[in-house]
């Protein structure tokens, strides 16, 4: 007896491989079910739609990150090694998650309403965790914050003008240096100290 839930995951994993390789738009239900090896009409029985299947494995992709940024957090005890950590993590997700990437910021599925409430979680998430770690930081003398809020967003905007450059032009970029330089900037500033 086959599980439903391992078998919905299967298409999960299998319909995101082929959205990761050619885009939403071009993914076809034909494509999914023959890379399974089964009818359409199997895999209707589990999804009622492309969107359908895509928005699975969106958040599939969410769940993985979620996971991989709370190891990485939790791994380390200082301030600056749960930042670091944090940021290395977040930006190296992008090659592996590329359909949660894509459905947050490809601008050609904002007609989907599950799109931009994934959207919406992930900012919140992300600022929440930002937030935690920095007030930690603060809180030990490690970080020198008047606005733990604030200084979550700055972060966070730097990150997000960071994944343009480092991702969608596909240059050997070499990101670990480009991370590295960006999270010296993060806790040393650029100000010389007198």
């Amino acid at each position: 007896m086959i599980n439903k839930e391992e078998f919905r995951k299967k298409i999960i994993i299998s319909a995101g491989q082929i959205f990761s390789h050619f885009g939403f738009k071009k993914t076809t239900m034909d494509e999914i079910a023959k890379a399974l090896k089964m009818g359409k009409s199997s895999i209707y029985y589990y999804f009622e739609s492309k969107e359908d299947i895509f928005e699975a494995v969106v958040l599939y992709e969410a769940n993985i990150l979620r996971n991989e940024l709370t190891t990485a957090i939790k791994a380390v005890e200082s301030p600056i090694d749960k930042m670091r950590n944090y940021v290395f993590v977040r930006m190296k997700a992008f090659e592996k998650l590329s359909n949660y990437y894509n459905a947050i910021f490809d601008k050609n599925l904002d007609h989907f309403d599950f799109i931009e409430t994934i959207r919406e979680k992930y900012d919140r998430e992300e600022l929440a965790i930002l937030r935690l770690i920095i007030y930690d930081g603060a809180r030990k003398k490690v970080f020198n914050v008047v606005n733990s809020e604030y200084t979550a967003m700055a972060v966070q905007t730097t990150l997000k003008g960071l994944e343009v450059p480092l991702f969608w032009k596909k240059k050997e970029v070499n990101i670990e240096n480009r991370l590295n330089a960006i999270l010296d900037v993060l806790f040393n500033g650029i100000v010389k100290n007198v």
